[in-house]
């Protein structure tokens, strides 16, 4: 790929603001044999896309998008364990995870939250919420 058409997909990608799809082609025109070009780089990553399902090479979905303009994407801690989910109406929430797997952590844009801590044989000993539910099996 010649500089300037890489310094052009580096400009829609570093600019682009979802929905992907329906910006790459009426804000910029890009064609769809451009889309992984420009996916890839805003996702930071090389991208598999199935109509309008954007997968990292794990198969972790990372975006999909509607044609009525509701979009979604994910974020995938190295584990493959989603940490994070947005959408387009602003809802959003996160996850942390133990070294084994185990989610230790919620939290949602509606302020809802919980904390877990597990024993060595993946049972809750620890649980707490927002709505101020204890539960404390240590």
């Amino acid at each position: 790929m010649n500089k300037k058409y890489e310094r052009y997909i580096e400009y829609i990608a570093d600019d682009l603001q979802p929905p992907y799809f329906f910006n790459m082609k009426e804000m910029y025109g890009v064609s769809e044999k451009e889309y992984p070009l420009v996916l890839s780089k805003l996702f930071n990553q090389p991208v598999i896309i199935e109509g309008r399902d954007v997968y990292n090479t794990n198969g972790n979905e990372i975006y999909q998008e509607y044609s009525d303009g509701f979009w979604y994407k994910k974020e995938y801690d190295s584990n493959g364990n989603e940490i994070y989910y947005e959408n387009s109406t602003g809802y959003w929430k996160k996850y942390e995870y133990d070294q084994y797997g185990n989610k230790i952590y919620y939290e949602n844009s509606d302020g809802e939250w919980y904390k877990k801590k597990y024993d060595i044989y993946g049972n809750i000993i620890y649980y707490e919420n927002s709505y101020g539910e204890i539960i404390d099996n240590r």
